[in-house]
């Protein structure tokens, strides 16, 4: 099945999103305020494009792929406002959120965000399909637990997490629907196409996490 594939194809890459300084920082305690603050504002300047780039990957699919159409409409009123509750978790943490928001995104996230629309827009529109595999592939195996170990360390309300917790094991039923939803592509261009973003976003995203462990 080429989700097996893509996985395999992949585990480089996630390997190294996996094993990024301030996830082994986070699991020690060894992180600030200041660190999960600026993870959410990347995280909402990104999670912003989330529904634009599924608007513009559907306008480019053309006869070939249109059979994804329905289920990118699902995923797209999923997907819409969720940069909202970050806006909102921004507000349990710091008393300048409407600065923070207001100001251009870090270089990595606008860097990673450019690279998926110029692939849809120029390359493979199905491409974009890998982005989706990082984001909520990383979502599901690690949202959960960093914020309950940022929740303890920081002692931030619960109203701080509720796009960690809502991205976490309750994303597993939408892993399970990316699965059966790239498993029907068969066409190996688009194939290639969906590996190929992956791999490049999960560095991307990598160098996102990065920045965010940064901030001081």
């Amino acid at each position: 099945m080429f989700h097996d594939r893509l996985l395999e194809a992949t585990a480089t890459e996630r390997e190294h999103l996996l094993t990024r300084p301030i996830l082994g920082r986070v699991l020690s305690g060894d992180f600030s305020l200041a660190n999960y603050v600026q993870f959410l504002v990347n995280a909402y300047h990104h999670v912003r494009h989330t529904v634009p780039l599924m608007m513009a990957m559907g306008a480019r699919l053309g006869d070939r792929g249109a059979w994804m159409l329905p289920a990118l409409k699902a995923y797209i009123d999923e997907e819409i406002g969720h940069e909202q509750w970050i806006a909102s978790d921004l507000e349990s943490c710091t008393d300048d959120v409407a600065d923070r928001l207001s100001t251009p995104p870090a270089l990595e996230v606008e860097v990673m965000v450019s690279y998926v629309y110029d692939q849809i827009q120029r390359v493979n529109a199905t491409g974009f399909l890998g982005m989706v595999l990082v984001l909520e592939g990383t979502s599901t195996a690690l949202a959960t637990a960093m914020a309950d170990l940022v929740q303890k360390k920081l002692g931030l309300p619960d109203t701080a997490f509720s796009y960690l917790r809502s991205h976490g094991d309750l994303d597993v039923e939408h892993v399970k629907h990316f699965a059966a939803l790239v498993n029907r592509i068969d066409v190996t261009e688009d194939q290639d196409a969906v590996i190929h973003v992956a791999r490049r976003v999960y560095r991307l995203y990598a160098n996102v996490l990065d920045q965010a462990g940064t901030a001081a």
